[in-house]
């Protein structure tokens, strides 16, 4: 068995793991970094999340625009553009991997194995590679091995050669004519958008009748109204119970309201949640807790219950956005550095989330709803995109922008952007929130003309 030795070990080269990587490494510490598969470098937000999706909303978003400009659009037209598309995908996201391992290979001193690392105990991990078995042991260990899709329960699932991942159905080549969605959670909601726009008939399938149900009752309509008129059909209170594969696709049966139905579809996408990839890792061994979902059970600075195990990323639970996991590396960092910091969870600034659904849908800080159980005393101004010059310039009015003020400081309390750019304007109010910038700097500043954030000198004036 070939050993290894090195001050910290990195299981997983997603953002936090490989930014961590090459920090480490750059001040002198010799890292390892272990990654389970050779497509996987960079993480999920490089190879089958972020980048590799929102490259298909663009593209779907720019097929979509000719139909504006009156261009007919066929059924061989849309599968043309979808393939065409993919395979812009495909490639971006073989140029991004290639790229974000080298990044840290070729780093004096940093080391990439490629395998599956699992505990030995908790200075000690076992690489299951294709050919043998190595040992790593370290000083440090940091877990960042993302998280993984949730497939409920459904009746021949396994079996069937039609129900995807939000990962798997990245790997599509023919677009769907009909494609169910199971789930209506951002992932769902996202691809149901896109898939729209290139020509497909999406149903999505919710077992409850919840649609965003965190927002804003009014905010949360618009985004539903909206993925309607793009053709999008929703049925709510409806249950998946099993599929059967047909010559043309696959039956899906669900129980809808007490009453058994079937739909008969091209694919299906399961988007009913991720949860924290551990299963696997032994982490018992190290004497490492998990929590009731399996995720990693840190304090606020990300130590797991051994201090010497940090866990960054999904995999320790709480948000799933790549920006999160970079911002874990900056929590963690200094600690493995030996560096005195005062950032962490507790501290951790207020950041925006944003759903890639057409127009985006971006919110930060408080709703109404949660500034309202919060007691906060707050005005709100909203206003429809259609009012804003450059939504009139680009033909994207749909939408609406929306903020709160608190009454006592004229500080900002939160904002909900549904509009074009509005994953770009928001973090302008991210700034503000966590500067403690009045709403009145925002309101008169000067913005180039024509552009979406230009629409705060309106909105503000209505405070």
């Amino acid at each position: 068995m070939n050993k290894y030795t090195t001050d910290v070990a990195i299981i997983g080269f997603g953002k936090a793991g490989k930014t961590l990587a090459g920090a480490l490494a750059k001040k002198g510490q010799s890292v390892i970094i272990i990654e389970e598969s050779t497509e996987m470098y960079g993480g999920t937000c490089i190879n089958v999340g972020c980048l590799p999706t929102k490259s298909l909303t663009h593209s779907a978003k720019i097929i979509e625009q000719l139909s504006a400009f009156g261009i007919e659009r066929t059924a061989e037209t849309n599968k043309r553009f979808f393939k065409q598309a993919m395979d812009y995908k495909t490639e971006l996201v073989t140029k991004l991997n290639k790229k974000n391992y080298h990044k840290v290979a070729d780093l004096d001193n940093a080391t990439v194995l490629d395998g599956f690392a699992h505990f030995k105990d908790d200075h000690t991990l076992l690489v299951d590679t294709e050919t043998e078995t190595l040992q790593v042991t370290a000083a440090k260990i940091v877990i960042g091995t993302g998280s993984t899709a949730f497939i409920p329960e459904i009746e021949n699932s396994q079996s069937s050669q039609h129900i995807y991942t939000s990962e798997e159905i990245l790997e599509l080549t023919d677009l769907p004519q009909k494609l169910g969605i199971i789930g209506a959670g951002p992932i769902g909601l996202e691809f149901a958008s896109y898939f729209a726009e290139f020509g497909s008939e999406v149903t999505v399938y919710q077992f409850d009748d919840s649609f965003l149900s965190r927002e804003d009752t009014d905010d949360a309509k618009a985004v539903l109204d909206r993925l309607e008129e793009l053709g999008v059909t929703f049925e709510f209170n409806a249950q998946a119970k099993s599929v059967e594969d047909t010559d043309t696709g696959v039956r899906l049966t669900v129980e809808q309201n007490g009453e058994v139905k079937m739909a008969e579809l091209n694919e299906i996408l399961v988007a009913t949640g991720r949860i924290p990839n551990t299963s696997k890792l032994d982490v018992e061994k190290a004497s490492v807790v998990l929590g009731e979902r399996g995720e990693i059970k840190v304090n606020k600075n990300l130590q797991s219950s051994v201090e010497h195990i940090w866990a960054v990323g999904d995999v320790k639970g709480g948000p799933q956005f790549t920006y999160i996991s970079l911002d874990d590396y900056r929590i963690v960092l200094p600690q493995l550095l030996g560096q005195e910091s005062n950032y962490n969870l507790e501290t951790r600034r207020v950041y925006p989330t944003a759903t890639f659904v057409d127009p985006t849908f971006a919110r930060v800080g408080l709703n109404e709803k949660e500034a309202t159980e919060a007691g906060k005393n707050y005005k709100a101004a909203k206003m429809s995109v259609s009012s804003v010059p450059k939504a009139q310039v680009l033909r994207e009015t749909s939408g609406f922008l929306k903020v709160l003020v608190e009454v006592e400081t004229d500080f900002i309390l939160g904002a909900s952007f549904f509009s074009h750019e509005a994953h770009e304007t928001i973090n302008l109010i991210a700034l503000a929130i966590n500067e403690n910038i009045s709403y009145k700097n925002l309101r008169d500043g000067i913005y180039t003309h024509p552009t979406m954030s230009e629409a705060l000198n309106d909105l503000l004036e209505m405070i």
